[in-house]
């Protein structure tokens, strides 16, 4: 359902918000060695998640990337809409172009009702529940 580049998007957010208490920012290099992705990749998402307000950033020698308190009350909805939009909830679970409730294949009334529970899942959870799994050491972000 998630692209790569949003399942990255989401682990650089979680990354910054378990960073948060700290009160330090994090460079691109950082983040990128801790979730594992690449640099470049990171950065360009970390620049969309800048302009559309998900996370901060600062320039200079104490720059550097960070996120507030408020936006880590955001859904983890805001990343996914930010980076892959709509569709990530609107595909066909096999790929298909032409996939509807009139024309469906073969797994779509199943993969619908998954579709919806995901997107509920990621309107309800925010970025600050995410990270205190993380911080908690529950879940972690690293394979």
């Amino acid at each position: 359902m998630l692209s790569l580049t949003c399942k990255t998007a989401i682990k650089a957010v979680i990354y910054l918000a378990t960073k948060s208490k700290t009160g330090k920012k994090s460079g691109i290099i950082e983040i990128s060695d801790f979730i594992n992705a690449s640099e470049h990749t990171v950065g360009k998402i970390l620049q969309t998640l800048v302009k559309e307000n998900i996370i901060n950033s600062a320039k200079g020698p104490t720059g550097g990337f960070y996120i507030s308190a408020k936006q880590k009350n955001q859904a983890m909805i805001k990343i996914i809409n930010a980076i892959d939009g709509q569709k990530a909830f609107d595909e066909c679970g096999l790929g298909l172009s032409k996939c509807s409730a009139t024309h469906p294949c073969p797994i779509h009334t199943d993969y619908q009702v998954i579709k919806n529970q995901f997107k509920t899942m990621c309107q309800q959870k925010k970025i600050d529940d995410l990270c205190n799994t993380v911080s908690q050491g529950l879940a972690y972000l690293m394979g």
